[in-house]
């Protein structure tokens, strides 16, 4: 079997790697639960490529993430739930029908209205599901969560947090302006410092997660996507310990030579560095 650029390759290749008795023993013994992991982790690698502008990477990325897909199509295919075809057409009718201005006859849309009619064709499409799972007797996907119902518990807690606020504000459960979140962050702050004090894990963690949620929901309001921010900042501290470390390398001494005090005064340089014309 040879490299295809035909997605017919692929297949044959997933097909070949799933057949009992001659195709791989670790390929064979995965299921929809055990590579979901991996899932997760090439998706985030495709974001990884795109912030570091490495298109080459991207390439190899998009087709680990699509070998994914495959996998998961072709173990359905064999329990005969539906097959790699019935995916892409699947795509295609949910495109053409939530693009009426480009394949209808809704034309001439602002970006505000593309994204209105979305919405509400999306909303069809789910009560359109929803008719059908009770016609067939399958349990509802909604888990009776009501109108919050559809955002999926396993998103990251920053996205997720960010979804549920921005889904609530649609119905108008939300703070008027930002200046009123903040100060809901500071009181969010306080709450962790009186929870602190009773020296009470569960009920630090609880203030905790109160704290970051408003923060998560700040980044809405700023139009700022909050798992974003936190790669880029994650990507910051680590830019600039690694030059802590390299700094304290020239002098011949090792990270745990250094104090507090002299790491923070590195710390300060390299964001000084940064922030000058022409750092990095």
């Amino acid at each position: 079997m040879k490299p295809s650029r035909d997605i017919s390759g692929l297949l044959a290749i997933m097909a070949a790697l799933r057949t009992p008795g001659s195709g791989c023993p670790w390929d064979l013994e995965q299921t929809f639960a055990s590579i979901t992991p991996y899932t997760l982790e090439e998706a985030y690698e495709v974001v990884d490529a795109i912030e570091r502008g490495d298109l080459g990477d991207l390439k190899e990325e998009l087709g680990d993430l699509l070998l994914q897909v495959v996998f998961h199509a072709r173990m359905a295919e064999e329990q005969g739930a539906f097959a790699f075809p019935d995916v892409v057409e699947a795509i295609t009718h949910k495109l053409i029908r939530r693009h009426p201005h480009v394949f209808g006859n809704a034309r001439d849309l602002s970006p505000d209205e593309v994204k209105a009619l979305w919405d509400d064709i999306k909303h069809e499409e789910k009560a359109e599901r929803r008719a059908e799972r009770e016609r067939l007797g399958v349990p509802s996907d909604e888990g009776g969560k009501g109108y919050l119902g559809g955002i999926p518990a396993p998103l990251p807690a920053l996205t997720r947090a960010q979804k549920l606020t921005a889904k609530a504000a649609k119905v108008g459960f939300d703070w008027p302006d930002a200046a009123q979140v903040i100060d809901k962050i500071h009181e969010e702050l306080d709450e962790v410092k009186e929870a602190a004090e009773t020296g009470q894990p569960d009920r630090i963690e609880d203030e905790i997660g109160d704290l970051i949620f408003a923060v998560a929901n700040l980044a809405r309001h700023y139009g700022v996507d909050p798992e974003t921010a936190l790669r880029h900042t994650n990507a910051k501290f680590e830019r600039r310990f690694s030059a802590i470390e390299t700094s304290l390398q020239e002098q011949g001494r090792s990270l745990d030579d250094a104090s507090l005090d002299e790491m923070e005064a590195l710390w300060v340089a390299a964001k000084n560095r940064e922030r000058a014309p022409g750092g990095s």
